[in-house]
């Protein structure tokens, strides 16, 4: 996935130019180009990782019309821990601090939390991944339990990395201080 900072900052109309040339007003709007691309990603994120819920509850109704419904309340669990992070990762704050209040946002913050959310891309291929296995355990009815325990485990630790996402920007103000 492209750099999506530089697609935003690419399409600023000639308006958005001329505004710019304003006193403070470019360090402000590049910082809400940042928030606004850390946004856009994180909404990709958690529109690939819902897809793979969506599978997911597919497959829960061909586990019952195949009579595997021992398998269901596994699957179910996965369901659920990753529609929990999807619903984190869309409520989640995007390092806001608008351009009068009291605590500002470093554009390096910004950027740690966009590279941050970034590495989040590559769980969301995992979990996609293991979610492919599943679908394939199924299939031949071989090893279901311990792929479902697997991707279990895949969401569980893009959970927890998605839980430590505001230390990104302690960490970048922290760097920031130490200069």
């Amino acid at each position: 996935m492209d750099d999506l900072r530089e697609t935003i900052q690419e399409h600023l109309g000639s308006l958005e130019e001329l505004v710019s040339k304003i006193p403070g007003y470019s360090g402000y709007k590049a910082k809400e180009t940042r928030r606004e691309a850390d946004k856009l990603l994180r909404m990709e994120i958690a529109r690939q990782l819902d897809e793979q819920r969506r599978r997911l509850a597919d497959l829960q109704v061909q586990l019952i019309s195949t009579g595997q419904i021992e398998y269901l309340d596994d699957v179910d669990r996965a369901v659920t821990k990753l529609q929990g992070l999807v619903d984190r990762i869309k409520t989640a704050s995007y390092g806001y601090a608008g351009l009068f209040d009291a605590v500002k946002v470093k554009e390096e913050q910004l950027d740690a939390l966009y590279e941050y959310d970034n590495a989040l891309l590559e769980h969301a291929t995992t979990v996609k991944g293991r979610v492919n296995e599943l679908v394939t355990a199924v299939d031949t009815g071989e090893g279901i339990g311990s792929t479902i325990r697997e991707l279990v485990d895949v969401v569980q630790q893009a959970s927890v990395m998605f839980g430590h996402r505001n230390e990104a920007i302690l960490q970048a103000a922290g760097d920031e201080y130490e200069e």
